[in-house]
């Protein structure tokens, strides 16, 4: 696989930073998931179990090592440290500062390890005035103005159903991290990654940001091509309830949809700006849809060159034959469900561990591998540096 012969050590917990070495792991990095040695990442406790884990936590952690080590101590530190020697990337999701405090940030960890890419993932980054300011994905997004784009009718923030910046910072990291290694491959030496989701979040506004920076000011989002002021490029509500989408709104789509209804008069007025001015075909298009169900609808945009496509809940969507057919959904030997491989390679396809480590689950193996015997290694039991499962 492509990461195969990569060691991780992942210090991270929650959201951006295991999902990326998840990821990594996936296409063949050993990964080592570095745990405090009392409740370990905070996400082996949130949401719903199956079996005798989280389906959020097996979700971000599986094919990994645990590892539970006292950071606060000097032995722990030192256990740390060591790792890193024979490393090529250390993550971590700390607030900026912590890893200096204990000892094991980028400066003290390169002068052992000078090959280490050393990525850092916060809420606002290394530096700036919210540099250490709180946060996780719903502040990030408000101090971002991403929240405010996404309003009810009555122009209400709506809580948001994905968490973009955890998973922009995620994505982004990951891709800083492979450049990164490829970067190494020429040079020998590692690098240091300060990622921020708040940064990450901001770089994907391409698409809305054209009034504030060509006009400095805010989108109106009611109005807004992408944001349901497109006749052609919003949901509406059907026959029975529930919904359906339109989803293109290039002239080709209005066109044979228009054409289909016999209401070619309304084509032009698709080519108005998006709000107001597509008033008379946003009524149109809500009382026709209201004359069919979901289905009726489906049945009707089958074979048709238009962009639709009904509103699944959640379950319909994990049971829906496309996802079924692109390995997206996959149950380990117990039934226990899985998320599947997203990046999916012709020659080197990635492989799914299913197996999600308990708490501490590798930590006697890990420490042995570096060369402490097992007086020593019952010594930091004893002491509570190491956590065994």
């Amino acid at each position: 696989m492509k990461l195969t012969g990569i060691k991780v050590l992942d210090l991270s917990r929650f959201l951006p930073g295991p999902h990326l070495a998840m990821m990594m792991a996936d296409h063949g990095a050993e990964v080592i998931k570095i745990e405090d040695t009392k409740s370990g990442d905070p996400a082996r406790h949130i949401g719903p179990k199956s079996g005798d884990q989280t389906v959020y936590y097996r979700n971000a952690n599986r094919g990994k090592k645990s590892l539970s080590l006292d950071l606060k101590s000097a032995d722990g530190r030192e256990l740390f440290l060591r790792l890193a020697e024979g490393a090529d990337v250390v993550l971590e999701t700390f607030r900026p500062g912590v890893v200096d405090r204990l000892g094991i940030g980028y400066d003290v960890v390169a002068a052992r390890a000078p090959q280490v890419v050393y990525c850092s993932i916060s809420a606002f980054g290394q530096d700036g005035p919210y540099r250490d300011r709180p946060a996780h994905d719903l502040s990030v997004c408000a101090l971002a103005g991403v929240a405010s784009l996404s309003v009810d009718r009555d122009g209400q923030p709506n809580m948001p159903c994905m968490p973009p910046s955890d998973m922009g910072g995620s994505l982004m990291a990951f891709a800083g991290i492979l450049m990164a290694l490829v970067g190494r491959a020429q040079t020998g030496k590692g690098d240091y990654l300060d990622m921020s989701m708040y940064d990450s979040v901001i770089s994907w506004t391409p698409h809305i940001a054209g009034k504030v920076l060509a006009e400095g000011r805010a989108p109106e989002p009611l109005s807004e091509r992408t944001q349901g002021g497109a006749a052609f490029y919003r949901p509406y509500a059907v026959k029975g309830g529930g919904h359906i989408t339109l989803g293109g709104s290039e002239m080709k789509f209005v066109s044979n949809f228009l054409t289909a209804m016999g209401r070619e008069d309304l084509i032009e007025v698709a080519k108005l700006p998006p709000g107001e001015p597509q008033a008379d075909l946003r009524d149109y298009l809500s009382e026709t849809f209201l004359t069919k169900t979901r289905d009726e609808w489906s049945a009707w945009f089958k074979g048709r060159d238009i962009c639709f496509a009904p509103v699944l809940d959640l379950v319909e969507a994990f049971e829906n034959e496309h996802l079924l057919a692109r390995d997206m959904l996959l149950r380990d030997a117990d039934g226990n469900a899985h998320l599947g491989i997203p990046i999916k390679f012709r020659r080197e396809p990635g492989e799914v561990n299913m197996q999600a480590p308990a708490l501490g689950a590798d930590s006697e193996e890990i420490a042995l591998g570096l060369g402490l015997g097992p007086d020593e290694v019952a010594r930091l039991k004893d002491k509570g540096v190491l956590r065994t499962g």
